[in-house]
């Protein structure tokens, strides 16, 4: 059975090409990624997809007096599609939530900090700021509330004395684009299973 997937995006789309390549390398079986939806017409994410032939679609929130409307616009474009599962990938809105009681436990995040930690914009900065040894990423299914869904996978990167934003960043990317996928083929295998706030994984 195929899981159709459709991204999320508002930027230049890097983990959206770590899906892309993991589905072209056969290591995501079984998945279809259906639409790319993005909030900002010039993102660089819709160019990866129109190349991957991936169809891309801008829906503009100006262009609906309110965000339920925009959002009923996305729901029914995710539906249009068939799709199964919703990537956000540098998708930066907080979703409301009729879209996610419509994919309740069907939409994963990936973000820049070992959550619960350092949630919103600018992990890597924030870490840094306060100091701490270890930083890294999390994947997560997405609630209500900001970053604060039931955690799939983490992954863990030493900050060094050096550390800059940028340097920081670009290593806990690295780990982004090796987990981002690894969570989507649980999700596809049947091997997740959320428990209140705890992500169970087992073995079909």
């Amino acid at each position: 059975m195929t899981t159709n997937i459709g991204v999320l995006v508002s930027g230049r789309g890097s983990n959206l090409q770590s899906i892309i390549d993991h589905v072209e390398s056969g290591y995501l079986k079984n998945v279809k990624l259906s639409v790319v939806i993005s909030d900002v017409k010039d993102a660089y994410a819709l160019e990866r997809a129109k190349m991957h032939g991936i169809d891309a679609v801008f829906i503009d929130p100006q262009a609906y007096g309110s965000k339920r409307g925009f959002e009923k616009k996305i729901i029914g474009t995710l539906q249009l599609y068939g799709v199964d599962l919703v990537l956000l990938a540098g998708y930066m809105r907080i979703l409301g939530s009729e879209v996610i009681q419509t994919y309740k436990d069907r939409i994963m995040n990936i973000h820049p900090a070992l959550l619960p930690s350092f949630k919103g914009l600018h992990g890597p900065r924030q870490a840094l700021e306060y100091g701490v040894k270890v930083a890294g990423c999390t994947v997560h299914f997405v609630d209500e509330g900001m970053d604060s869904g039931p955690i799939i996978l983490q992954s863990c990167v030493p900050v060094k004395d050096n550390d800059t934003e940028s340097t920081l960043a670009s290593r806990i990317l690295e780990q982004e684009h090796r987990i981002f996928p690894e969570a989507v083929k649980l999700f596809t295998e049947g091997k997740l299973k959320v428990d209140g706030r705890i992500v169970l994984r087992r073995e079909k």
